[in-house]
């Protein structure tokens, strides 16, 4: 808090169970066999034991490569591209006397680039590198003998050093806690960096231990650990520590894991156990899945096209080069005398023609390769990292509040981003804030608190209620007259209860338990500001924040824990006094996802021994006593309101507890909690199981997790992109249900399919309790409901939601039935899982990837969504308040729900377009540049000449060519980011895939061939015959090729400037800059003496630049060339516009802002909109439309309430 530092709070154990001397069970005769192998000599790193076992020290390394392996390792990443092995292979064939050019200009533009490649995951590694020696370097005070203790570097401990953590640091390897600042020995850990949770876990160590409190314990300190070898299992740990004669179990709760750093405690000592990359941490660092885009992998099936016609072309060559060697002796005289081929043994020889066929193919092969883009792969990847730095430095998608903007954790899926077809998105602190306040409950049967939820306002539009109007004049005035103070997680507002005023309610006595049992049963942790004596709470999820902050709201003030208390101060019905009481803690009954619930056994002031109990309506009703039920019915009925307004509830009770009955459940307890079986917790569980009956009903809490600011218009603009959204949810169907609502993904008159498995048939057979007849009996009604739902769908033109249960969906997502449930899911406007487990929304989410083969779109915010978002084919990790471990697990992270949109429609739009542009504009100037080659072998007879100089063709793709593809993937906008979101229907381009299909491809294609036979026969026929220059020379072939190379580079630059949608100043240098480096780059060249420029030799200065018809030609053949593209797109545009030809029609009309013009545009949509509150307004107007036309047949049934 602000204000000032915050005062020490002496924090103690929370009991989980009573504390007692542990015992061992059978199964500590695991420990020394296989999987169980690890001695440790605790204080004796050193000793002859230790060092024969060998434990790998604690340096870590994370790097791709070292030193060492680097070019070796980095290369093989490199050829593992198909198309860089084949420029090998062309490279090695250069050295061969059949080359066309020199191995020099042949291997070096795949040197450029693939040095550019290795140099880029040289960058990459050497950070991770640095982050590495910072890790690895941090300093931890170590135990040197003699009870000293000396800092050293994480990556100098051994395993069995003593290290000694302080406060706020993180722990430098799996430590055994052997004690700690606390005379119990406990210690609190922050767990965020290992999974994601923010709140503390409490750890401590074995009694026999306890008592070692400062440096000077450790001097003649010695101890033996035997326990599990490395593994990956964060929440295991079987060992046994052997201590002065005295062998104790050890278990998870005296393990600290690495990375994890110590909370609210002062300093505590441990044993080294794991090291290094044996750590849980690093044993559960995999790899995230490999994910590459659909973009990219069409590009590959292109590649192989490419390859296909490289091959035809050098087989056609080399036939026709074969029959015309056969036919090359006409009376003992060689035909192609000016071949020279007295010079040749093979290659010309007609009477080996096949064999000179066949060489002809290799060198086919050689020449035909500049068909094939080499610079492709590294453009790409520039391309997409710059992409990514524009996402990240986007201010629209900057959360202030949070100070996070947006980051794109990896660069290669940046196009994907325009094509998502459906969005898999988790509810809470999604689309929720994950923020609870505390805004009803229900006690006695007594509903109190008057506020109005979201939801509820979402429901009230929905059925026209004036209560909108009520509630806005309501909010207007509370925001400008009242002037109480705001609380952070507290909005009930009754008067009944507040102000201490519940004394005088009837149930005075039960509202005094219920708030009692809010200010006891917890896990949180109080904090006290020094200056301000203000109390906050950590607590280990937002919804126990807000109970405890209400139960101090409301007169019960939680504000002390000590080692075996809880302490309140409590409002005193009868003197109306804030009065202090104690409570002993005994044990502290966790919650778990099978148990839902959480207990806590105290014992009051007056000696009563007391089980608080909370949880789950459809756990806690179940355990209540028959005398317990007085509010049943009524707080059932209030549990249902609260559910309709998409509220969180729990159920709180009580029962008293006798001491036999309390003895008995400790010696139990103790027993369960002290062995070391694998079913431990599952004893624990029958064990409380056993206390936790016969309770009573006190009443049920109701908090609210607000939607965030701009989910519903998000969601809205998102659907009218035609981007299907599917909810996964931990809640209720209830909450669910409204929740969609609020956010407009339901909306009234769309009919729902809810599948459930709450049928009199099933509910029976699970009282019986036979599973294999309850498991049979629930898969046949699945089915069964499915099809029903089919046939709803089939039969009606009605908008569908489909809304179905954790228990229905696992039968729904087994092998047989998941196809069924995936045509009915793909078929309806809406889909919310309810009750889902982390299981399950990654079964979903691979479902839908696999089944639609749709670019599928997973969002989330807590540890439970990570298998989510790895297996959809983008994860977006939302920033929120539950912990990292969903963003470490994403492929881009943003900080609210709402930045999706812009996300999606403008950047994922224009990464699309762009890639999709870059990669077919590459294939056409290579088809140009290349079949201008192949038109020059079909003239000369196939002989294996190349028309141009080797090192035109060596920098074609790396140098004159390269820049402006390169601005065209990073700047490009077929329309502005304004129109993007005003126009979302654009979005369906990236969706259908229309920009990158294999129509376009070929067209592309197609587009080139044109170019480059324009270009060859315009030249070759224009230069065939007469004069070149004044003097009367004739062009000889290095005049014909500089000739065909000027056209080409005029023709491919000038088509990259009609296919730019928005030039900016970068495009301009390089567009043109590149027609002028060619120019430039001849004179310089052909400055150099003949030995290295050979037949470039003066070729622009004497040859070229004075002939008048070599700058005609290059006009003539520039303008020729591009009026088949120009005419193609002038008449696409005029008569069949695509859908961002229509915006930049009505942009360039000036006619964006005119309603007519831009809902004609909007008539145009790909699909229909179903969800969002633009289609629930369309479907009104329908409404309206269908009523008016039916009362034109029938006006005696006209009314003026059917058209309201």
């Amino acid at each position: 808090m602000t204000g000032g530092r915050k005062k020490t709070v002496n924090f103690r154990k929370i009991y989980t169970f009573t504390c007692g001397k542990s015992s061992f069970k059978d199964d500590h005769s695991q420990i020394g066999g296989p999987g169980f192998s690890r001695v440790v000599f605790c204080n004796e790193p050193e000793c002859v034991e230790a060092q024969i076992r060998g434990y790998s020290d604690n340096y870590v390394s994370t790097t791709k490569y070292t030193l060492a392996t680097f070019i070796l390792k980095s290369l093989f990443e490199q050829f593992r591209r198909v198309a860089n092995i084949y420029f090998l292979l062309v490279g090695c064939l250069s050295f061969i006397p059949l080359a066309p050019y020199s191995p020099v200009s042949a291997l070096l533009p795949l040197i450029v680039v693939i040095g550019a490649t290795m140099a880029k995951e040289a960058v990459e590694d050497w950070k991770r590198n640095q982050q590495d020696i910072e890790v690895n370097n941090r300093k931890v005070k170590v135990h040197i003998g003699n009870g000293s203790f000396d800092n050293t570097e994480w990556k100098n401990l051994k395993v069995g050093d003593i290290v000694k953590v302080e406060k706020d640091d993180f722990f430098p390897a799996d430590l055994l806690l052997l004690s700690s600042s606390y005379e119990d020995a406990i210690c609190y850990v922050e767990t965020m960096n290992l999974d994601g949770e923010t709140n503390l876990k409490l750890k401590q160590a074995l009694e026999s231990t306890s008592n070692l409190h400062d440096d000077t314990s450790f001097q003649n300190f010695n101890a033996l650990v035997k326990c599990e070898d490395p593994n990956a299992n964060l929440y295991t740990f079987v060992g046994s520590m052997d201590f002065e004669e005295q062998q104790d179990p050890l278990t998870p709760q005296q393990l600290l894991l690495r990375d994890s750093k110590l909370r609210n405690t002062d300093y505590i000592y441990g044993a080294v156990i794991f090291t290094g990359h044996d750590t849980k941490v690093l044993q559960n660092s995999t790899d995230p899945p490999s994910k590459r885009s659909k973009v990219e992998r069409r590009m590959d099936k292109i590649i192989y096209l490419l390859f296909g016609i490289v091959v035809l072309m050098s087989s056609v060559g080399s036939i026709f080069f074969g029959i015309a060697t056969r036919d090359d002796l006409h009376n003992d005289r060689m035909k192609r005398w000016y071949l020279r081929p007295d010079h040749s043994t093979v290659f010309f020889d007609p009477k080996r023609a096949p064999l000179a066929a066949l060489l002809h193919f290799l060198t086919g092969l050689m020449l035909y390769s500049y068909l094939i883009p080499i610079s492709l792969y590294v453009s790409i990847e520039i391309v997409k990292v710059l992409q990514s730095i524009f996402i990240n430095q986007d201010v629209h998608m900057y959360f202030e509040e949070a100070d996070k903007p947006a980051r794109a954790r990896t660069s290669n899926l940046n196009e994907e981003l325009g094509q998502v077809h459906t969005i898999l998105s988790d509810k809470t602190g999604t689309l929720t804030c994950n923020s609870m306040e505390f805004i009803k409950c229900s006690v006695a049967g007594k509903a109190y608190g008057r506020g109005v939820t979201e939801v509820e306002k979402a429901m009230a539009r929905k059925k026209g209620s004036t209560l909108v109007q009520e509630i806005e004049i309501e909010d207007f005035s509370e925001h400008h007259g009242d002037t109480t103070r705001s609380v952070k997680g507290f909005n009930l507002k009754d008067e009944r209860i507040m102000n201490g005023n519940w004394v005088d309610e009837a149930h005075s006595d039960v509202i005094q338990k219920f708030f009692r049992v809010m200010a006891i049963c917890h896990t949180a942790i109080p904090e006290v500001d020094e200056e301000s004596g203000k109390i906050s709470y950590e607590a280990e999820s937002p919804d126990e924040a807000a109970f405890v902050v209400a139960s101090r709201e409301l007169g019960f003030e939680f504000y002390q824990r000590t080692q075996t208390s809880i302490l309140l101060h409590e409002l005193d019905p009868v003197s109306g006094m804030k009065v202090k009481r104690s409570y002993r803690l005994l044990n502290i009954l966790e919650f778990n996802s099978s148990r839902r619930r959480m207990s806590v056994i105290v014992r009051n002031q007056e000696g009563q021994l007391l089980l608080l109990s909370k949880g789950a309506d459809s756990v806690m009703f179940e355990r209540l006593a028959d005398n317990g039920r007085a509010f049943e019915n009524e707080t059932r009925d209030h549990l249902n309101e609260y559910a309709d307004a998409g509220l969180r509830t729990l159920v709180l009770a009580y029962r008293e507890l006798s001491e036999e009955e309390y003895k008995e459940f400790e010696k139990e307890f103790g027993e369960a909690k002290n062995s070391v079986s694998a079913d431990r917790v599952e004893n624990i569980d029958e064990v409380a199981e056993k206390l936790e009956k016969d309770l009573v009903l006190l009443g049920a809490t109701a908090v609210e997790d607000k939607l965030q600011n701009g989910v519903p218009e998000c969601i809205d603009k998102l659907a009218q992109a035609g981007i299907k959204i599917w909810v996964l949810t931990g809640d209720k169907m209830e909450t669910a249900i409204n929740i969609g609502f609020a956010c407009s993904l339901l909306r009234q008159g769309m009919q729902q399919i809810i599948i459930n498995l709450e049928t009199p048939e099933i509910i029976g057979l699970e009282k019986e309790g036979d599973k294999d007849a309850i498991a049979k009996a629930s898969k046949a009604s699945v089915v069964h409901q499915l099809s029903e739902g089919k046939s709803q769908l089939i039969s009606s033109r009605d908008a569908f939601a489909l809304i179905i249960d954790g228990k229905s969906l696992s039968f729904a997502l087994e092998d047989d039935v998941k196809n069924m449930f995936l045509d009915l899911a793909i078929s309806c406007a809406s889909v919310i899982c309810c009750r889902s487990s982390p299981k399950q929304k990654a079964l979903v989410a691979r479902l839908v990837k696999d089944g639609t083969r749709k670019t599928t779109l997973a969002i989330g915010d807590g540890a439970n969504d990570v298998g989510m978002l790895q297996e959809a084919d983008i994860g977006i990790g939302i920033s929120g308040v539950e912990g990292m471990q969903a963003v470490m697990s994403s492929d881009i992270a943003i900080a609210q729900f709402r930045f999706l949109e812009r996300l999606l429609l403008v950047h994922g739009h224009w990464c699309y377009r762009r890639i999709s542009s870059m990669i077919c504009y590459f294939f056409y100037k290579n088809i140009t540049f290349g079949l201008t080659l192949f038109f020059f072998e079909a003239y000369a007879s196939f002989s294996g000449q190349s028309v141009y100089n080797e090192w035109y063709l060596s920098l074609y793709n790396v140098f004159f060519t390269s820049l402006p593809v390169l601005a065209l993937g990073v700047f490009d906008q077929d329309v502005s980011a304004r129109f993007c979101l005003k126009f979302p229907l654009l979005y369906q381009e990236g969706v259908q895939n229309v920009l990158f299909s294999w129509l376009r491809i070929l067209g592309w294609m197609v587009n080139g061939v044109i170019s480059s036979f324009i270009i060859f026969f315009f030249c070759t026929n224009a230069f065939q015959h007469q004069a070149f220059r004044k003097g009367g020379e004739v062009v000889e072939m290095e005049i014909l090729g500089a000739t065909l190379y000027t056209c080409v580079i005029w023709v491919v630059n000038c088509q990259m400037a009609l296919s730019v949608s928005y030039f900016t100043l970068i495009q301009h240098i390089f567009v043109w800059g590149g027609i002028a480096l060619w120019y430039i780059f001849l004179l310089a060249y052909g400055a150099l003496s003949p030995t290295l420029s050979s037949n470039a030799y003066m070729v622009f200065i004497e040859g070229c630049a004075p002939a008048p018809s070599y700058w005609l030609l290059t006009l003539f053949v520039v303008i020729s060339s591009l009026i088949p593209y120009f005419s193609y797109a002038a008449i696409q545009m005029r008569f069949f516009p695509m859908y961002h030809g229509m915006i930049q029609w009505i942009r360039l009309e000036g006619l964006s802002d005119d309603p007519k013009y831009c809902q004609m545009v909007r008539q145009r949509s790909l699909q229909t909109t179903t969800v969002g509150f633009t289609a629930r307004l369309e479907a009104k107007i329908r409404n309206v439309k269908h009523k008016v036309h039916n009362s034109k047949q029938s006006p005696d049934h006209l009314r003026v309430t059917d058209i309201v």
